[in-house]
């Protein structure tokens, strides 16, 4: 299933800090060169950052946003320029800073030398010889006084800074710079003699604090119960002498046996010893789930290794010859895992080759797969070694299940016994120990454990993710964990909690209990993930509603049967929801509306690059989400029903326009159908929360807002004619979320709108940057007509 929205995420904080650097420096001196590109790349390594745009003395006190930023945040950069201690504000920021306990502090000395600033000589001396005439000059006898403490803690303050280990970049001469350049990097740099040092001198202080800043959470990485061994040996693989063509490592094993687990500590326990690092994880799973999925992928993985380049492409041989070119020259260590497909490599890796020094880590079920792809097909291959996980020890497998039971190492007095028969029975299957020991938490009754006991079926995975299942406490779960099993794995959560509030369904609170219960978790941009097993597990339990008969199931998801059901026109009021994309098939095949006329009850209806034949009037009412990407009619027909619609996502489809004239040659009369059918009071759209028009390249206009007053989202990503967004849309009170990236025809937009703070704007568009700006300036100004 295609994700129709996702949430940014930002730098998250650690404890209490809410930045992760500050840097203190002198504006004249380098704000619009060396800081700026400084800030930039350390916002690119998601690194977040304070930076006092005004930097300006208007008092002898600082600015209290200063003092609070110092204060919360993790490390401090100082970037010590000749007009540096010319600022009695940097003076004060510099001894506010080395105040701070545990904070890490890194001098750059931007064409000063170190001993200058010890020793206040040049500059540095000039600039307190001027501070020390105007406290002279001072005639209130306390202010100077004051004064002179304030003098006297600058100048211990930058002795000390001069002391510290720092960065030096007029000291960095030429040869330690083309020391870290590769071999083509030095050769451009004689070739070419305006290539900018500092860029790399950036590049090296920006690693070097990534690294430290991400220590404590290495340090506080939990290690995986039962895996030291394997843990070790993928840690004398990382660190052996690395071969001049690349080193691939295939770990494989069954499913739920523990491969992500191991790969992602690892990763974690080293991806900051290398400059360029990725993990990629469930790629089988979320290529199975989106027609697109391993061109978002390798998306993803280009992302990542290129330091967050923005460029958008269709097609997944763009990428892969993009990544290709940087695996080729630089020293990377990527994790791809849960590979199950010669595709899926080919794209990921391609068949260039690697830089020296590089680490791949790739997790699989199928041990043949790395050295079939193209990759190994070439003459210059790379070295490969294989690592099988196997199942936990008993030993280990014991402490594994008590973790998620007990909380504990140990079983609970009176429950050992039955928590080894409960381990065997699991056979040292990683997935089920932690299942099966999560729903027994709590259930602190030998009565219960011993009937659980004898229920014990003989496949340790399939029959105990059932149990799983089966204790939940109450049927909204179920039903919950059966609709994201079948539609929504992969989906924002906040989409998948509006849509399925509106099936009452308590989403909510729901996805909460499913994370309780380890059937359910939510990834880092904020979509639902769930392991394949437990999907599968869920998929099986609708499909015994009946297994023969399809169309007497609550929820058609796979293709195949969904297309049955409607040719044969089978569909009854027992279909819930029903997902069909006809690419997936090798069938070009017209339906008819008519087979969705007894589907009373369908609330999630998604039909992609489907042709419908028919009245729209057939699709049924209780429609509360509809997707039908590849749309094919220029307009959206008015006798379809939309009453409850609360998400409708028509991506990649050729709707010229949406709105109060998007039907025929009769806008007017259309506009009356689609507003007035119902009720006075009702509109037909009045439910919509969730609009989604991206990538309609022919989509040139959306107005008519007050028809779906109570629309939150609206994306319209990739909309490349579109010239218009009705100032109708201010009518949307509701509105908290807009995409108009790539709208590059887009001239005029509601400044209303734009200006608008409780509106997150997804700004990758002039007129939104302008805007920004604009707003940015309103609050400079208020702020300082508060402090006037």
């Amino acid at each position: 299933m295609d994700v129709p929205f996702s949430e940014g995420s930002s730098s998250s904080s650690i404890n209490n800090h809410k930045h992760d650097v500050f840097i203190s420096f002198r504006g004249e001196d380098t704000r619009r060169n060396f800081v700026d590109h400084l800030n930039k790349t350390l916002q690119h390594a998601n690194i977040s950052t304070f930076l006092d745009e005004e930097k300006i003395d208007t008092g002898k006190v600082l600015k209290p946003e200063l003092v609070n930023a110092i204060k919360s945040s993790r490390a401090s950069i100082i970037v010590l320029s000749k007009n540096y201690a010319s600022s009695s504000w940097c003076l004060d920021e510099l001894v506010l800073i080395l105040k701070q306990p545990n904070q890490i502090v890194i001098p750059i000395f931007y064409h000063v030398e170190p001993i200058h600033v010890r020793k206040q000589e040049s500059t540095f001396g000039d600039a307190i010889a001027e501070h020390t005439r105007q406290m002279k000059a001072e005639k209130d006898a306390d202010e100077r006084t004051q004064s002179a403490q304030r003098i006297k803690g600058w100048i211990d303050a930058l002795k000390q800074v001069a002391n510290l280990k720092g960065e030096d970049v007029r000291g960095w001469h030429f040869w330690k710079f083309l020391s870290v350049l590769s071999y083509k990097h030095k050769l451009n740099l004689l070739l070419h003699s305006n290539f900018r040092y500092e860029t790399v001198f950036i590049k090296k202080i920006v690693d070097d604090l990534n690294y430290r800043l991400h220590v404590p959470s290495r340090s506080a990485l939990p290690e995986p119960i039962g895996m030291k061994d394997s843990i070790n040996f993928v840690t004398s693989w990382l660190k052996k002498e690395p071969s001049d063509r690349g080193d691939v490592l295939t770990i494989f094993g069954m499913r739920g046996i523990g491969k992500t687990s191991l790969a992602q500590y690892v990763h974690g326990l080293h991806c900051y010893e290398f400059v360029t690092s990725s993990f990629i994880k469930d790629i089988d799973r979320r290529c199975d789930d989106k027609l697109y999925g391993l061109r978002d992928i390798a998306a993803e993985l280009y992302g990542c290794i290129s330091k967050g380049s923005s460029t958008q492409d269709y097609d997944v041989s763009k990428y892969t010859s993009k990544i290709e070119n940087i695996v080729a020259n630089e020293k990377v260590f990527l994790v791809l895992d849960d590979i199950n497909t010669l595709d899926q490599l080919n794209a990921l890796l391609g068949r260039k080759g690697f830089y020296q020094g590089s680490k791949i880590i790739i997790t699989t079920r199928n041990t043949w797969l790395t050295e079939s792809c193209d990759l190994f097909k070439t003459e210059v291959k790379p070295t490969h070694e294989k690592h099988k996980l196997e199942g936990l020890d008993d030993t280990a497998a014991l402490e594994l299940f008590c973790s998620h039971a007990f909380k504990s190492k140990d079983p609970k007095k009176g429950y050992g016994e039955m928590s080894e028969k409960f381990v065997n029975y699991c056979r040292g299957h990683r997935l089920t120990l932690e299942v099966l020991g999560m729903s027994l938490y709590n259930r602190q009754d030998v009565a219960y454990w011993e009937d659980r006991i004898e229920g014990l079926g003989k496949d340790p995975v399939e029959n105990e993710l059932r149990k799983s299942f089966d204790s939940l406490p109450s049927d909204n779960d179920k039903e919950l964990f059966k609709h994201i099993a079948c539609f929504f794995v992969g989906t924002d959560r906040v989409y998948t909690e509006t849509i399925l509030k509106a099936c009452k369904i308590r989403a909510n609170s729901g996805i909460t209990d499913l994370m309780d219960n380890c059937l359910l978790s939510v990834g880092w941009n904020n979509e639902l993930v769930m392991h394949q097993l437990l999907q599968e597990m869920g998929r099986h339990i609708v499909r015994q509603e009946s297994p023969d008969k399809a169309w007497k199931r609550s929820r058609l998801w796979c293709h195949e049967e969904s297309f049955k059901v409607l040719k044969e026109k089978k569909g009854t009021r027992k279909v819930l929801g029903l997902s069909l994309d006809i690419r997936r098939l090798e069938i070009n095949e017209p339906l008819e509306t008519e087979a969705l006329r007894k589907m009373d009850e369908l609330k999630l209806l998604q039909l992609n690059c489907v042709q419908m034949n028919g009245s729209y009037e057939n699709f049924p009412k209780q429609l509360r989400w509809l997707c039908m990407h590849v749309f094919p009619l220029d307009y959206i027909p008015s006798n379809l029903p939309m009453k409850y619609l609360v998400a409708l996502d028509m991506s990649y489809s050729n709707i010229t326009s949406f709105g109060v004239s998007y039907c025929d040659s009769q806008p007017q009369k259309r506009q009356r159908q689609l507003t007035g059918s119902c009720s006075k009071d009702k509109k037909l759209l009045g439910s919509l929360k969730i609009l989604n028009l991206s990538f309609c390249d022919m989509l040139c206009s959306v107005v008519g807002f007050e028809d779906f007053p109570a629309l939150e989202r609206l994306m319209l990503n990739k909309c490349g004619s579109l010239l218009k967004i009705c100032e109708s849309i201010e009518k949307c009170d509701k509105l908290v979320h807009i995409d108009l990236s790539h709208c590059d025809k887009l001239k005029k937009f509601p400044e209303t709108i734009a200006m608008s703070s409780k509106v997150k704007m997804v700004r990758n568009h002039p007129i939104l940057k302008k805007y920004a700006r604009k707003k940015k300036s309103n609050y400079s100004a208020s702020q300082t007509q508060i402090r006037a």
